[in-house]
Order: C-alpha cells, then sequence, then structure tokens
C-alpha cells in the first residue's frame, strides 16, 4: 500500500472510531426519573386520584420512569421544583408567578380551559343604575372591595389600577373592606354601596364571558342585568399552568405538549383525573401569559417588605 492509500486508510478508521464511539447520553438518562409535583387536595393525604393510570399515561409520553410527587402546599412544591427535585409541577396562577420570583427556573407549557373556551378570569368594578360613572368618580363614592387575598377582587384590581394610575390604594378611604365575596355583593345590592369589586370569566382572548364571575351573582341575586354597568375591566389572569424547568430537554417538552394538548381528545378519562375543575382542554402558554400574576406577586412582596 502506497503512501496516500495509508493515509487514507488512516483516516478511515479514525473517522470509523469516531463515528462508532459511546453515543451522547440521552435526556432520559440524564434526568432519571422524571417526576411530577402536585398539590394534595384537602383532607387527602398524599393520595392522588387515578394515580396508576396517571403515571403509565405520563410513561408512555416520556418513554421513561415517571413517578408522582404530593406536596402539603404550593410553598412545598414551589421549593422542590426550584432545588430540582421535581422537572414539572401543576400551579395556580400566583404560585407559579411566586416560584419564578423565587428562582427564575421555571416556565409554563399548557393551561387548562373551560369548556366554553374560558381560559381565565378578569377583574372587573361594576355599579348599578350609574351610580358610579368612571374611576375618576371612586374618591367621591363607597366602593366594596373584597378580601385582601382576594385575587380577582381585590389582588389583580389594586395592581392593575396601579399601573394605569388611578388613585386607589388598599386603605383608600372611599374603599369598604368586605369580609368575603358574597358580603361585597351584597352591599351593592342593599345600597350600602355605590359599585364593589369583582370578576369575570373570559376567553383566551380577553372576551368576557356571561355565566359564571360577580355579575351572573348579582343577577342571581335580584339585579336587573340592564341595572348593572361594567366601568372598569382589567387583563386577562389565565388558570394556573402546568409549568416544567427551564432546564428541561427541549424534545422532553415537544412529547408533553403533544401528549397534554391531546390529553382531552383521545384519553378524556385520563384528562378527568389530572384536571378536575376546568373541562375544556389544555393549550400552549407562554410566560407573558402570566405576567398579571408576576405583578402581583411582586406587589405582595414589596407590602410584605414594608410591614
Amino acid at each position: 500500500m502506497n503512501g496516500a492509500l495509508k493515509t487514507c486508510a488512516a483516516l478511515a478508521v479514525m473517522h470509523g472510531a469516531l463515528c462508532c464511539g459511546p453515543a451522547r447520553a440521552d435526556w432520559r438518562d440524564d434526568i432519571g426519573t422524571f417526576r411530577i409535583g402536585i398539590v394534595a387536595e384537602p383532607g387527602a393525604g398524599n393520595t392522588v386520584p387515578g394515580l396508576a393510570l396517571l403515571t403509565q399515561s405520563f410513561t408512555n409520553a416520556l418513554g421513561m420512569k415517571v413517578e408522582f410527587v404530593v406536596a402539603r402546599d404550593y410553598a412545598a412544591l414551589i421549593e422542590a421544583q426550584a432545588n430540582a427535585r421535581i422537572q414539572y409541577a401543576i400551579y395556580s396562577a400566583t404560585a407559579y408567578a411566586t416560584a419564578l420570583q423565587r428562582c427564575g427556573c421555571v416556565e409554563p407549557l399548557v393551561a387548562p380551559v373551560d369548556s366554553d373556551g374560558a381560559a381565565g378570569i378578569r377583574s372587573v368594578l361594576l355599579t348599578r343604575d350609574g351610580k358610579l360613572s368612571g374611576l375618576a368618580a371612586m374618591e367621591t363614592h363607597r366602593i366594596a372591595m373584597p378580601p385582601a387575598d382576594s385575587v380577582g377582587g381585590s389582588l389583580l384590581p389594586l395592581v392593575e389600577l396601579a399601573a394605569e394610575h388611578a388613585k386607589i390604594t388598599e386603605d383608600a378611604p372611599f374603599l369598604i373592606h368586605a369580609d368575603s365575596a358574597s358580603a361585597a355583593e351584597t352591599m351593592l345590592v342593599d345600597g350600602q354601596a355605590d359599585a364593589t369589586f369583582g370578576w369575570v370569566r373570559a376567553a383566551a382572548d380577553g372576551q368576557p364571558l356571561l355565566s359564571g364571575g360577580t355579575q351572573a351573582r348579582l343577577e342571581a341575586a335580584g339585579l336587573s342585568p340592564s341595572a348593572l354597568q361594567v366601568v372598569w375591566m382589567s387583563g386577562l389572569l389565565r388558570y394556573g399552568p402546568h409549568a416544567v424547568r427551564s432546564d428541561l430537554d427541549a424534545e422532553a417538552r415537544r412529547r408533553l405538549t403533544v401528549f397534554l394538548t391531546n390529553l382531552k381528545s383521545t384519553t378524556p378519562d385520563v384528562y378527568d383525573l389530572l384536571e378536575s375543575k376546568h373541562s375544556g382542554g389544555f393549550l400552549t402558554v407562554a410566560p407573558k401569559d402570566y405576567a398579571p400574576a408576576e405583578a402581583i406577586v411582586r406587589q405582595v412582596l414589596l407590602d410584605g417588605s414594608r410591614q
């Protein structure tokens, strides 16, 4: 064999060695066991209805071992995902935003919708018989507000109105703080208040839906639909997402997204086990969809630091 042929043969051997060497570790090997975190239902302990079927369904979707981890509350769930003990978690909107604030290491994947297309809620300021003409007139009227822990009736409106430079704070003298959402509604019905903060269900495009929410409850309490007027409405606060760690492999994300967005139509019984509150299926979501929830969490943390 001449020198040129020897060189080519040597290169061929080297190329074969490079191609046939140990393959890069698969993302499944890197993870080992894919762990999904979920908050326990009140009184359910560590049990998850349909656990075996849920586990098998995710196992089939990912092609790897899957375990469910039941957390006692959202705080424990957030810590588990922040510390990479779980790769996937099912959150409320504000719990997701808290997790993002905690570690910056989570991203929303999908979120549920209702059968009529509702994807979340919008806060509203409702008046009756035109008593409140607009936001600028709030200071000279009585405005009922649900308790401070009410996301739709208190937290979201305070945050969004502040962003709109409206003159309103939790201790504003024109606010009448009710003990509950229903108590705030009663104040409007009985004439103790000229307007009340509440919420309405809304589609993904923000379109308000008539069923459910404060306006529907007020109408059920006897107020005529024509007597009620919406003075102000917030942006859309999406239902809580299923979120993954930001460092999760792209193929794992793809498999999960395909599995979840098709789950309602392919295996509705599994969907009902995974999502019992919203029966319309899952839609893909992006971080920007939870900007209102992030704003709420930042404000809550700011208020806490001032105390």
